[in-house]
């Protein structure tokens, strides 16, 4: 019997036509992963580190980005935690649970696959549980094509 739902994590991945150098300052520089990701990140990226922005994609531009940087193994492995789909301005998510975003790159032929795992879902409040993986798992898809558009943009 399997030990994790089928809706604890979303898994996307995409090959990116750039090395894996430009790919991994895409994804940890604060204010270029602030670029494509729609937030105006401050500061930079450090594990145990604390990290925020206003986000800047429209409708949403009230709201600011926070995340806790887990872990950076370099052009491999970025990592952090934060709480998926905290929309609402009148809500206090501090005490709940946190989902696990990890950022894994590769070399393949024609440029670098970038794998996108968020974890940790079925640790949500059961209230906004599936709302939180629905609108995460369309916005991955949506961030991998922000990722790759800015890359081209910059090649």
């Amino acid at each position: 019997m399997p030990t994790a739902t089928s809706t604890d994590r979303i898994e996307k991945e995409i090959v990116l036509k750039a090395p894996r150098a430009r790919v991994w300052r895409a994804l940890t520089n604060a204010p270029e992963f602030g670029q494509w990701f729609g937030a105006k990140m401050e500061g930079s990226f450090a594990p145990g580190m604390r990290a925020h922005g206003k986000i800047t994609h429209p409708g949403y531009e009230h709201l600011i980005l926070e995340m806790t940087v887990e872990r950076i193994e370099p052009e491999r492995l970025f990592s952090w935690r934060w709480h998926p789909y905290a929309v609402d301005p009148k809500k206090d998510y501090s005490n709940e649970p946190t989902t696990l975003v990890e950022c894994e790159l590769s070399d393949v032929p024609g440029g670098t696959q970038l794998k996108i795992v968020e974890s940790g879902f079925d640790q949500i409040p059961l209230d906004r549980r599936a709302e939180a993986y629905r609108m995460n798992t369309d916005g991955w898809s949506q961030q991998l094509q922000n990722i790759a558009r800015h890359l081209a943009e910059r090649a």
